[in-house]
């Protein structure tokens, strides 16, 4: 092979298809693991001689208020990975972005996680042998209801209506159902205290 290209092109095919090996007991639902990923791209890579290096950066970092009425923290993370061929020096860019929400100190590593993760499996054409959009589940919970929902401007989706301050989407649409607009839970006790 003389050039890049064609190592990527062989990469592609060693990484077809992963298996969603991992659970989610929470959600209910299975998932591409990122070490299942990572094991296999890396070892195509080794195998091609070809180098990985990646830089992340913090493009967004925030917090936000569960349905609990905890603080978490939410970072977006966008990262350039360079591959370079070890035999001819020509490389290429690629690019990911993944978010991660913790109470902790581990949304930073959630975001790194998923941006490297998605950044492979977009590049390679990585398939884990689905449909996402074949979920009859979700095509079911976004069916219209009887009950007609206040549409929200999508610039508003995700912050308080009264405050601003980030929500999640769990708190707003509980709040959208009950007060008509997305609240945090501190606007949402005053609220329901003021009626």
């Amino acid at each position: 092979m003389k050039s890049i290209a064609g190592k990527l092109v062989k990469i592609m095919e060693e990484c077809g298809v992963i298996r969603k090996n991992g659970t989610n007991d929470f959600h209910h639902y299975k998932y591409a693991t990122s070490a299942d990923v990572l094991e296999k791209v890396n070892a195509s890579l080794v195998k091609h001689k070809v180098a990985s290096v990646v830089l992340p950066e913090i493009i967004e970092n925030s917090d936000v208020i569960t349905g609990k009425g905890n603080t978490e923290h939410l970072v977006t993370v966008k990262v350039a990975i360079t591959l370079i061929d070890t035999d001819n020096g020509e490389s290429i860019l690629l690019a990911g972005i993944g978010s991660g929400q913790d109470g902790g100190d581990k949304a930073v590593m959630k975001a790194q996680t998923a941006a490297i993760k998605y950044a492979y499996m977009l590049s390679f054409a990585i398939s884990t042998n689905d449909d996402p959009e074949a979920d009859s589940r979700t095509d079911e919970s976004t069916r219209p209801q009887e009950h007609h929902q206040p549409v929200l401007p999508l610039d508003n989706a995700q912050n308080c209506r009264d405050c601003g301050i980030k929500i999640t989407a769990g708190v707003m649409s509980v709040s959208v159902k009950k007060f008509g607009r997305p609240l945090c839970m501190k606007c949402q006790k005053k609220t329901q205290g003021a009626a």
